[in-house]
């Protein structure tokens, strides 16, 4: 394995965690983009935290009323890797589309469109499926599929970037506070 610096790391070795494994230490800004060491970011979303769904819910609303999907992403990531198999899909089609807004506000249109079809298209898979549901957790998954086909649609037609805060989706419908 080489030790050499990369093109990007400036000479810097890579940042690992406590069990060696490669984890950018890089300070972020509000939409997970990386700064340059030394700087002041916004505090990390930490990873591998087991919640309980509602627990998953209701801190990525929180970080989507906050502006900063890409942290919600994260959220619903370790909902995705620590949950049930039966609801990987759910999850990772929540992070799509957290991410997909993340592309969104930080510019990326077209990424962003496309991945918010992606995940409205994993959300609609697996409410259809056999351990679907049409509300689980108290997400209204029609409503996030309609709020994600409306955000792509905006930004193939609009190609300038989005203010996440405001065009956060309410997980639980509307009527939720």
């Amino acid at each position: 394995m080489s030790t050499a610096p990369g093109p990007y790391d400036s000479g810097r070795e890579r940042d690992r965690d406590e069990e060696g494994r490669a984890r950018n230490q890089r300070p972020r800004d509000g939409l997970g983009r990386p700064l340059p060491y030394g700087t002041d970011g916004v505090a990390r979303q930490p990873e591998g935290v087991v919640r309980t769904p509602e627990e998953s819910v209701a801190e990525a609303q929180a970080l989507l009323d906050a502006g900063r999907p890409f942290h919600a992403h994260e959220v619903f990531e370790d909902a995705w890797k620590s949950g049930p198999p039966a609801e990987r899909d759910l999850w990772k089609g929540l992070a799509q589309l957290a991410v997909g807004l993340t592309h969104a506000a930080r510019g990326n249109t077209k990424g962003g469109a496309r991945l918010l079809l992606r995940g409205a298209g994993a959300v609609t898979v697996w409410r259809a499926g056999p351990g679907g549901q049409e509300q689980p957790y108290g997400i209204d998954l029609a409503e996030l599929v309609c709020w994600a086909e409306a955000l792509a649609d905006l930004l193939e037609r609009e190609s300038a970037a989005v203010d996440a805060a405001a065009h956060a989706p309410r997980l639980r419908g509307t009527a939720a506070g």
